[in-house]
């Protein structure tokens, strides 16, 4: 239990940091308006995903009830989905940044494994 719960931590502040933290220093640097032009997406897309992305990263290291944090762990679950087709169509299939989304989703998915181990509740 003890290794569940270390794994646990680790993939989950993962997920913090890379979707909560870094989007919250950097959403609004050049780098970052000129991916979201580049993935053809209007402005006012990277503000709404920013503001999920930091609510979604805190239910996730915050205790919440169990159905929000499903809903958490879903709602990352489509962005990176999301992330890798948008870049799977404009860029290529085998273009690093369509491959990256598809990373963290995995390590997404020991999060939620770990997550339901510790906690006992119905995958």
């Amino acid at each position: 239990m003890k290794a569940t719960k270390i794994t646990y931590w680790i993939t989950t502040i993962i997920i913090f940091l890379w979707e909560g933290v870094m989007p919250a220093l950097y959403s609004q640097s050049d780098l970052a308006k000129q991916g979201l032009s580049h993935l053809q997406y209007p402005a006012y897309f990277g503000g709404l995903l920013l503001a999920f992305k930091i609510v979604g990263s805190l239910i996730l290291i915050i205790p919440f009830r169990h159905w929000i944090k499903d809903w958490a762990y879903a709602g990352f679950a489509f962005v990176f989905i999301s992330a890798a087709v948008s870049h799977g169509v404009i860029d290529g299939a085998t273009n690093a940044q369509t491959i990256m989304p598809f990373i963290f989703l995995a390590i997404l998915f020991v999060s939620y494994y770990c997550y339901k181990k510790i906690y006992k509740t119905a995958p």
